[in-house]
């Protein structure tokens, strides 16, 4: 059938509540959804081709669903029956659960296991678990977030993303920080090593042997690191770090360091340092906002790879581990890639906001 010769789609009050109910319940199947919003789309008097177009999906999609409305009205929008073994859990189930998991939680605790729901559902553990997959829902997981209150956010965000995105020429950049306090630790028994189906094995408790503090310098062009390790992290210790920054790195360039708002940063023998040799320029991070300092991905990896699970029996083993996992990574070093834009880091940050805005937040 032709588009100017297509039925008129005329929708009763309830069967108009219906579908907008579907279509904007975040907890509406997504396919439900979108049928929901075709035949709205078709009721306001739009052909198949407009239709398609507004909703971003084939025209034969929506002739589909503009048929199958027209023949069985709502029922008509929901999946037909498949081969095979029939279905045990209903609609209604799934949606339940989904709706459940969002917006309720059990009598006295803060979120669902999946035996409490499928008990009060009345469907099995694994059928909770199976509906929550499928749905990408977690309820046991749980992430922290922390909106900076500084009020240059938006001029720092888009300096340091500039630095990584756009950096100047001539010029070299170094997100730098320190790690303060790795601690040399010793387990009191031997680790046994893995076998076949038996992890790596190690005892609970440890013993100190002292700590030691890292200034790094990563490139964010190359990848490779200067470090420097230090009793302390004073402003002192900082601005030697400085002067070994100066030493490596060539006399014609500019150099620009990222780093955080510590104390140390901003005392006054680094100001000094820094008026006597104008090549450098500090960048601050915003207040609260480690993620945006490129060597604290560095570290992660440090921390993963070299400490995590190293064993330290002095502080001189810790010293050696550290130099000998940075030679390796300075000898195989790539640098980390860096992709979202200032406005897109902010879009996000305004998002953040306005959730957590909302009263029912």
């Amino acid at each position: 059938m032709g588009d100017n010769r297509l039925p008129p789609v005329v929708l009763s009050e309830a069967e108009r509540l219906t579908l907008e109910s579907w279509a904007k319940r975040r907890s509406t199947a997504q396919g439900l959804a979108q049928r929901a919003r075709i035949v709205l789309a078709c009721a306001r008097g739009w052909n198949n081709t407009m239709v398609a177009a507004r909703l971003d999906t084939e025209r034969k999609t929506v002739a589909r669903w503009r048929t199958r409305f027209l023949r069985d009205r709502l029922e008509g929008l929901a999946d037909e029956p498949r081969p095979g073994v029939p279905r045990s859990i209903t609609d209604a189930q799934v949606e339940e659960v989904v709706v459940r998991t969002l917006e309720e939680t059990p009598a006295g605790g803060t979120h669902w296991s999946k035996r409490e729901l499928a008990k009060v559902v009345g469907i099995s553990p694994a059928s909770v678990l199976r509906i929550w997959h499928a749905f990408g829902l977690q309820p046991w997981r749980t992430e922290t977030f922390k909106i900076s209150p500084d009020p240059f956010l938006i001029d720092k965000v888009r300096d340091v993303v500039g630095l990584y995105l756009a950096p100047p020429a001539n010029a070299v950049v170094f997100a730098v920080d320190e790690k303060p306090q790795i601690q040399a630790l010793e387990r009191t028994a031997p680790v046994l090593p893995m076998l076949p189906g038996v992890p790596e094995r190690r005892s609970f408790d440890y013993v100190r042997h002292g700590t030691v503090d890292l200034f790094a310098a990563l490139n964010t062009a190359t990848g490779k690191v200067i470090t420097k390790l230090s009793a302390q992290h004073r402003a002192v210790d900082f601005r030697d770090f400085l002067d070994e920054i100066d030493r490596q790195t060539g006399k014609g360039l500019a150099v620009h360091v990222i780093c955080d708002n510590l104390s140390a940063h901003k005392a006054p023998v680094v100001h000094k340092w820094l008026l006597a040799h104008p090549r450098f320029q500090l960048h601050f991070t915003p207040t609260y906002s480690s993620w945006i300092n490129q060597v604290e991905r560095w570290f992660a990896e440090l921390e993963r790879r070299c400490l995590e699970r190293g064993v330290f029996c002095s502080l001189d083993d810790l010293k050696a581990a550290l130099e000998n996992w940075i030679k390796v990574w300075n000898d195989e070093a790539r640098p980390f890639k860096w992709t979202k834009t200032a406005d897109q880091i902010l879009d996000r940050i305004c998002r953040y906001c306005d959730r957590i805005s909302k009263p029912d937040h």
